[in-house]
């Protein structure tokens, strides 16, 4: 297969940034984004583990609790393409990726490139579509390219989908299925904010400022700058023995039918190395993993029907995940 992009433009990586400045640029952009999100700050900073990890997030949650905020917001602060797909049951998969379409003047056909060609994707309710469309991004957002006509086409770098659904419960949902979910690297919910958190977001809705006024504080090839830097971030072989015994967990324990694939293995280990150096640290700890463990493993297994508990299915597999860390030696 061919191989090229849909705009044609070149790449190239500068030279890393010295660690203080590099310090110094996270913490803007994890302020700029504090400054819209209120209340609760650890959804940010696991958005922010997401896109240094070279990863996909999916924020779950309750309408009207900030989730499509806190992606616009992370899209609005770093100076790139940006696209927002609002998924309903009738889109098409070449809504998403794109279509091939005659050009009379050329007799050939040309391709239309949609808004998967981005450096953030927005897909908005993306369990109000059916499963055919869910899995155009499939290839996206696993090899960073699409294949339309036998043509395979690059995507941009960096290239991160942010999409948001609403609880399964839900009226209207479709259930992501277990391949889709597994190439998110995270999922995460927003949560209702306490009593200061919500009393803050009142006092910032009486002025047009927070979202609207965000300028970018990043550009799209120095988010792709750090993500290089987070692959050298140390990880001893101790933690990576951690690591492994939790996951060998997942996939004996009686109460999971799916345990969590190398490919989860693999983004606990990226997303380990991105909170370090959000933390300021070139080297990972042990409550790198374990505060990281629930976002990035809960929905990639699969709880088994044998499991009694009035909770429901994504919230047994959060306690699941729990115990799992709770029982599990953790490196000195």
């Amino acid at each position: 297969m061919n191989k090229g992009t849909a705009t044609g433009e070149t790449r190239s990586t500068p030279e890393f940034a010295s660690t203080p400045e590099l310090r110094q640029s996270l913490q803007r952009l994890e302020q700029a984004l504090r400054r819209v999100i209120r209340g609760e700050g650890e959804p940010v900073r696991l958005a922010l583990v997401a896109l240094l990890s070279e990863g996909h997030l999916l924020i779950e949650d309750v309408p009207g609790v900030g989730k499509t905020t806190l992606a616009h917001t992370l899209a609005r602060s770093i100076d790139c393409q940006f696209q927002r797909v609002q998924f309903t049951s009738d889109l098409l998969p070449s809504d998403v990726i794109g279509i091939s379409v005659y050009n009379q003047h050329r007799e050939s056909f040309e391709f239309k490139p949609g808004p998967v060609f981005a450096n953030i994707l927005l897909a908005d309710e993306i369990n109000r579509t059916t499963p055919k469309t869910q899995s155009a991004l499939l290839e996206a957002m696993n090899e960073r390219q699409v294949t339309v006509d036998n043509q395979t086409y690059r995507l941009p770098e960096p290239f991160m989908v942010i999409a948001t659904q609403n609880p399964i419960e839900h009226h209207g949902t479709y259930p992501l299925p277990e391949s889709q979910l597994d190439r998110f690297l995270m999922r995460i919910r927003m949560g209702y904010p306490g009593w200061e958190g919500e009393r803050e977001i009142l006092r910032a809705s009486q002025h047009r400022d927070g979202l609207d006024a965000l300028e970018p504080v990043a550009h799209a090839q120095e988010i792709h700058q750090w993500q290089q830097v987070v692959r050298q971030v140390a990880v001893e072989d101790s933690l990576m023995d951690y690591l492994l015994r939790l996951v060998g967990k997942t996939r004996e324990h009686e109460h999971l039918a799916l345990g969590v694939s190398p490919r989860g293995s693999q983004s606990l280990f990226r997303a380990a190395q991105a909170l370090a150096l959000l933390e300021g640290r070139d080297y990972t700890i042990p409550d790198d993993f374990k505060r990281l463990a629930v976002s990035v493993f809960a929905h990639r297994v699969v709880v088994s029907t044998r499991y009694g508990s009035t909770l429901k299915k994504s919230e047994q597999a959060d306690t699941i995940i729990r115990d799992i860390l709770a029982s599990t030696d953790v490196p000195l």
